[in-house]
């Protein structure tokens, strides 16, 4: 690199600087000590960059090399003092005196050679010089003809050379002084220069007052004087006046703080003093004198400092017994021992070094030699309250013996009180007596508020006052104290404070059970947490909290992160306890596979808690729970892997897979060894009796044939004693009522008398009710039954088992609201018997096919969604229990009424006993469903495995059959089902059939005589008839045509399908007698009679083309029209559509009338309804009353979305309606219908998009700053449910601008924001991430803080220009 080049980069690293780029400042620098490594001007431009860029060490060293180079160039001296006087280290303090000597011998030096050089020309030169600048700064302007004078009247005052050299000593300061404020700036200099000069006051004054006249607003002249007050001691009015009028220029200047402290301390004013001079500490941590002066406020206040450390402490006792002291807080005994010597021996016999070697000798736990000193010291200063004080402390230390002799340690401290009032230890020690010895708590508690009264920094004596007045009930006065101490505590502190402020609302949120306490006390640990991040204590409370107001979740995660640190007993107890919560949770929702897993991951901390803690019952109990937990699940799922040493299987070390009988006898063995450390805990009898029940039932479902009596024994005999040890627990007696009815024992009247002692235990005993009303209902006592299922009820409107119980007795005697209470309980919950009943009516209402019409039949089924209600609730129950065949018999039936193909056919294949009495009745569904899904092989086989002796066994075995094309087998299969059928109307379909099939064989003429011989039944089908008009149409026989069209019609009018058939046929014989206009004609006739029907629209619009070109565009858009209808799309963009293209032939109106035609012909047909409705209110929200849509209209777009029950997107466009008019409230509940409604069909998108729509309904009151609860907590709950169903950013962003509008600026705002800008560069949505960076910005703007705006913005055009290229 050449010498240009050097050049070039260093004039590049100067513009960077200058640019504030930094970072490329230190490029090109490095690029220069590439090869110049010597190069000065480098190595300066390196310290510059490193200062800005905060690295403090780099930019040390980068001067300092500079230094090294060239000690005699400024540039490097000034960038070190810079450092230094930015910086809070204490090294780099240190060496700041240094620095600036250093300066100024460098200016001195400079000024000196070139005034004595030019000494008979100065004044002239500068008169010169101040002419040619005459049109430049003002203010420098003045400066120089203020050093003019200066100069000169003093080159005419020389006298002798000693006057000469401390003149010219007065000068060269001033000048020094004026030369660095105008090239340096540096305020820290004008103190040093001023004082180089300590002989001469009247000179530093003059200076002083002179540049204050020139700069009245500059503090740095009177801080200078001040600091000459402070360091000769003056605090004379003068010296006041100074230091008062430096505090009003600049509020937080330290010399004017010190000044202050020091005057408020000569007039014993300490508490003012310490307050001042600590002010002054907080600019200037490094000075001496500050340290010193409060070591005294403090030393007259007991408040001792590690800072009195000063230089000149050598011959003063004070401040030698405060650096011993010092030495004692840092746990340096040897050099505290040394001071301690020093001081006896510079003053023998003195009462400071006495007391301090007393106190060494306490650190070293020298008892004996720390009394003897002690007592020394008293002798020479019996007044002296802090040398009884520390004789009481020192007895106090000493053991409880010595604790409880009155004459020792509370004597000391009594005396020490009445001496010295203000000494909060004393007061603290006393409380430590009256609370341990004496056991008075009321003077304990009093004794530690004076000590938190003298010294609120006290936290022991805090926290006790505190304790003691919540263990005396006294909760008022610990919340003011805390509150006092919380409300002035600096960030950083009061941590025992917030730690108890939990405690107290978790002590009354426990009492009261009141959810906002619980709140108030989760925030204070979050306070304590967050100033003591590695405290595991408040870590856990907050998990506890929240595992007590049913955040699992949040809980387990807060857990797992105290464990991340150690393995902390009672953190594995919560994690285990919210992790068994989580799985009852997923069990009661049926997910039996999280359920397990959760139950493993229960065992495993349980275990791991066991290990450090096995004396521990309740870790047993737990472990027993989850281990029970497992009873629920369908066996085949119950696989948990446990650690071997648990089960004691080897290796032990390993872990081993239990299936549910294995756990249940692991959660028995768990129960036995919590029982042998608490062997009188009545629930741990009773958790183990119903351990063996659930043991008995599995072992009935598994093997029916082993012997479970001597479980059921074990488990009355565990029940009984839990019953003995504690006769009055309701849920004891009503777990034996429940053993006692189990098969195998069924002692009923046992089982009575237990349910009845029960409820009198307890009144509002909703499930001992219940049980008792299960037992009537047994026992076939219809009345009681009923009665005690009623006062369930009454009890607990929620409880789904006795609404079960209702219901079985309502199916027992006949009731018609059997199936209204049975589809209640699948409502409330799901349950195996509620679901299992609800099916079973389901299905049977929609076997009988002779009621479709009944009010009933459109109540239960079609307006109840009964079909999709009952196949979700029972596709759950077959998940649990799989060895019920009832159950997928019944499951495949509805899959098949609901097209689900390939469901229906799993459901089928899964029924499990092949001596089902409904066997027939299930392979009959099984070879339809298999039919439906196109497995015509597979269905041939299990239509062969039937008994085909059932016509539908028949039909069904003729159809797939021809399916796969074995037509002889299939004619076979029609013909004996022609021998089996009954009716008339059964025999022409087959015989429709046969011929379809001869026609396919090619027999045209077979086909007709069987055609022809189906006419002629008594009971002719219409399918027969068009299908030999068909056939003669086909073959272009326009006779046989004619007369089976006339045949045909002699039927009546058809219905659905049949229309558009009998019409496409009359156009089609009309077309081939060559009469095509009378083709428009039949197809607009039939139209004119069935308005309503699309098809036949659909058909027109196919027609018109080719026979009446000229009246195609109308037909076509209308056909489309109604095509919409029949799709369920948008019918209003259609209309619009057509009205744009055909404006002269397809009015509005024209469109509204059709829509009311079709209304005229079907007037309940509740799609067109809605759809007229809807046209007709945006039409209306389009026009000027757009703003405000009468009641009227509203109710009737209400109705008409009720109509149309099972359509969710008509229920979010009615809450679109509510919102367009401010009816929110109205708005929200339609959401929340298509919310259920979309449960109900089991519409995974539907049920997202409600909740989505709700959460933004809710969200933006919240951001019009209307944030009342009812909002936020609706936001809160959608967004959540959401985010439960999987990843949403959507809702992710409901959720941060929820937070944003709560509390802009707070920091969980910024950080939910980030989440969504930052997830983008991911593969997130960039619509999204929009959003989230604009209010990101919005908060980072009213948090002020510019560079983390900039960084912001760069990564949006960084993700700008990434999208742009991709």
């Amino acid at each position: 690199m050449s010498s240009k080049e050097v050049k070039a980069e260093l004039k590049s690293a100067r513009e960077a600087i200058k640019n504030k780029e930094f970072k490329e400042a230190l490029k090109h620098c490095k690029a220069v000590l590439k090869l110049e490594k010597n190069n000065y001007n480098a190595w300066v431009f390196i310290g510059v960059a490193a200062t800005e860029l905060q690295q403090p060490d780099q930019a040390q060293t980068a001067y300092r090399k500079a230094t090294e180079l060239e000690p005699e160039q400024l540039l490097a001296w000034q960038g070190l003092a810079n450092l230094y006087e930015k910086s809070d280290q204490a090294d780099f303090k240190a060496e700041l005196p240094k620095i600036y000597q250093k300066l100024i011998t460098l200016l001195y030096i400079c000024i000196c050679v070139n005034c004595l050089l030019l000494h008979p020309q100065v004044a002239r030169v500068w008169r010169r010089l101040i002419q040619e600048r005459e049109a430049e700064d003002l203010e420098l302007l003045e400066l120089w003809k203020e050093m003019t004078r200066l100069l000169q009247d003093t080159v005419e005052d020389q006298d002798n050379e000693t006057q000469q050299h401390v003149s010219w000593q007065a000068v060269y300061a001033t000048i020094i002084v004026i030369f660095t404020i105008i090239m340096t700036g540096q305020k820290q200099m004008f103190h040093f220069c001023i004082l180089q000069l300590p002989h001469e006051v009247a000179k530093l004054k003059e200076v002083c007052d002179a540049t204050l006249s020139r700069y009245p607003t500059h503090s740095y002249p009177l801080e200078a004087l001040s600091e000459h007050y402070i360091r000769t001691g003056d605090c004379s009015e003068e010296a006041v006046r100074c230091f008062s009028r430096l505090s009003e220029l600049d509020p937080n200047n330290s010399h004017a703080h010190f000044g202050l402290g020091i005057k408020a301390c000569q007039d014993k004013k300490y508490e003012d003093a310490i307050k001042s001079i600590s002010l002054g500490l907080k600019r200037m941590r490094s000075s001496i004198i500050g340290w010193y002066n409060l070591a005294l406020a403090q030393l007259k206040m007991h408040k001792y400092s590690d800072s009195a450390t000063a230089s000149n402490a050598k011959n003063d006792p004070v401040i030698l017994a405060l650096k011993g002291r010092a030495h004692l807080q840092k746990g340096q005994t040897e050099e505290a021992f040394q001071v301690s010597a020093e001081l006896l021996s510079s003053h023998p016999g003195s009462v400071e070094g006495l007391t301090l070697k007393g106190l060494v000798h306490v650190a070293k736990e020298q008892h004996k030699q720390a009394e003897e000193s002690f007592l020394e010291a008293l002798s020479g200063s019996p007044d002296n309250g802090e040398l009884f004080f520390l004789l009481g402390r020192l007895f106090w230390n000493m053991g409880e013996e010595v604790r409880r002799d009155r004459s020792k340690a509370h004597t000391h401290l009594l005396k020490a009180a009445k001496l010295d009032p203000y000494l909060g230890s004393v007061f603290r020690f006393l409380g430590h007596y009256y609370r341990e010895v004496a056991k008075d708590q009321g003077r304990a508690r009093g004794c530690y508020k004076r000590a938190f009264e003298l010294d609120s920094s006290d936290a022991e004596s805090g926290a006790a006052t505190v304790d003691l007045s919540m263990e005396q009930g006294d909760m008022d006065s610990a919340l003011t104290v805390l509150q006092s101490v919380t409300e002035r505590a600096t960030p950083g502190s009061a941590k025992w404070a917030w730690m108890r402020r939990g405690l107290y609302h978790l002590k009354i949120g426990q009492h009261q059970q009141s959810k906002s306490y619980f709140t108030a006390a989760l925030k204070a640990f979050d306070k304590a947490h967050t100033l003591q991040p590695t405290s595991i204590y408040s870590l856990y409370q907050t998990a506890a909290i929240k595992q007590i107001l049913g955040r699992f979740k949040e809980a387990a995660a807060e857990y797992r992160q105290i464990l991340e640190q150690e393995d902390y007993v009672p953190a594995l107890k919560g994690l285990g306890e919210c992790l068994l919560a989580l799985a009852r949770s997923a069990l009661d929702d049926y997910l039996d596979g999280r359920a397990v897993d959760l139950i493993q991951n229960a065992i495993h901390y349980l275990f791991r808690a066991l290990k450090q803690r096995p004396d521990l019952s309740c870790l047993w109990k737990l472990l027993g729970d989850a281990c029970t937990t497992s009873r629920t699940v369908s066996p085949n799922r119950a696989k948990v892997l446990v650690p071997g040493a648990l089960y004691g299987m080897d290796p032990l070390d390993q872990g081993h897979t239990l299936d549910q009988r294995q756990l249940l006898t692991l959660g028995e063995r768990c129960f036995g060894r919590a029982l042998k450390l608490m062997p009188e805990a009545p629930s741990l009898w009773c958790d183990l009796g119903l351990n063996y029940y659930h043991q008995s039932r599995l072992l009935n479902c598994l093997n029916p044939e082993e012997d479970q009596q001597p479980l059921l024994e074990k488990a009355m005999q565990c029940v009984k004693k839990a019953i003995m040890l504690d006769s009055a627990n309701h849920t004891y007696w009503n777990a034996l009522g429940v053993v006692s009815m189990a098969k195998g024992i069924e002692n009923f009247a046992l089982a009575q008398h237990c349910f009845i002692k029960s409820v009198k235990a307890e009144s509002n005993n909703v499930v001992a009710w219940t049980n008792l009303g299960a037992l009537y209902l047994k026992k076939g006592n219809i009345e009681l039954s009923h009665e005690a299922f009623k006062i369930a009820q009454s009890l607990e409107p929620l409880y789904v088992n006795c609404w079960i119980g209702q219901a079985l007795i309502a199916e027992s005697v006949g009731s018609y609201d059997t199936m209204d209470l049975f589809r209640h309980t699948t409502e409330l919950s799901t349950h195996t018997e509620g679901v299992k009943g609800y099916a079973y009516w389901v299905c049977s209402t929609l076997l009988d096919r002779s009621n479709r019409d009944s009010e009933i039949y459109l109540y239960n089924i079609v307006q109840m969604n009964a079909v999709s209600a009952a196949q979700v609730a029972l596709s759950k129950y077959t998940e649990r229990i799989q060895t019920d065949p009832d159950a997928f018999i019944m499951l495949g039936y509805l899959n098949t009424h609901l097209q689900l193909k390939k469901q229906a056919t799993e459901a089928y294949r899964r029924f499990a006993s092949p001596h089902t009495d409904k066997l027939s009745f299930a392979l009959r569904g099984y070879g339809h469903a298999l039919s439906d899904d196109g497995q015509w092989e597979e269905a041939v086989r299990i239509y062969s495995s039937t008994p085909l002796e059932e016509l539908h066994d028949l039909i069904g075995l003729a159809l797939a059959y021809f399916r796969i094309g074995r037509m002889p087998e299939s004619v076979q299969a029609y013909e004996k089902a022609l021998a089996v059928a009954s009716s008339e109307k059964e025999k022409a379909c087959i015989l429709t059939a046969l011929a379809l099939i001869q026609h396919r064989l090619g027999n045209i003429d077979h086909a007709k005589t069987l055609l022809f011989k189906c006419s002629m039944l008594k009971e002719p089908v219409s399918e027969s008839l068009q299908c030999l008009c068909s056939l003669g149409l086909v073959h272009g026989d326009v006779t046989l045509a004619s007369a089976t069209l006339t045949e045909l019609l002699k039927l009546g009018e058809g219905v659905g399908g049949a229309v558009e058939v009998r019409c496409l046929l009359t156009c089609t014989l009309l077309a081939l007698q060559g009469n095509y206009s009378g083709v428009h004609r039949e197809a607009a006739r039939a139209i004119h009679r069935n308005p309503g029907n699309p098809s036949l629209w659909a058909l027109l619009s196919r027609l018109v083309p080719q026979y009446c070109p000229n009246k195609a565009n109308v037909s076509i858009h209308t056909s489309a029209f109604f095509n919409s209808f029949h799709l369920r799309r948008n019918a209003l963009k259609t209309i619009q559509r057509a009205v744009l293209l055909c404006p002269g032939k397809l009015s509005y109106n024209q469109t509204l009338w059709i829509s009311s035609e079709v209304l005229s012909v079907s007037p309940e047909h509740p799609v067109v309804l809605l759809r007229l409705r809807q046209v007709q209110c945006e039409r209306l929200l389009l026009s000027d009353a757009g703003n405000c849509v009468p009641p009227a209209v509203l109710d009737q777009l209400s109705a008409a979305v009720m109509a149309n029950h099972t359509s969710v997107s008509a229920w979010h466009w009615l809450a679109e309606v509510y919102h367009s008019q401010g009816l929110l409230a109205q708005a929200s509940v339609a959401y929340r219908q298509s919310l259920q409604l979309a449960s109900q069909l089991g519409d995974h998108i539907g049920k997202i998009s409600s909740l989505l729509r709700l959460a933004l309904l809710a969200l933006m009151p919240c951001l019009a700053g209307v944030c009342v609860s009812e909002w936020k907590d609706l936001v809160l709950e959608a967004s959540t449910e959401v985010l439960k169903m999987g990843s949403s950013p959507v809702a992710l962003l409901f959720q941060a601008l929820l937070q944003f509008s709560i509390k802009m600026g707070a920091r969980e705002t910024r950080r939910l924001l980030e989440k969504i800008v930052y997830a983008s560069a991911s593969g997130g949505s960039e619509t999204i991430a929009s959003v989230a960076r604009w209010y990101l910005l919005r908060h980072l703007h009213a948090k002020d803080d510019l560079e983390l705006i900039d960084m912001n913005e760069l990564h949006s055009q960084t993700q700008a220009l990434y999208l742009k290229g991709s």
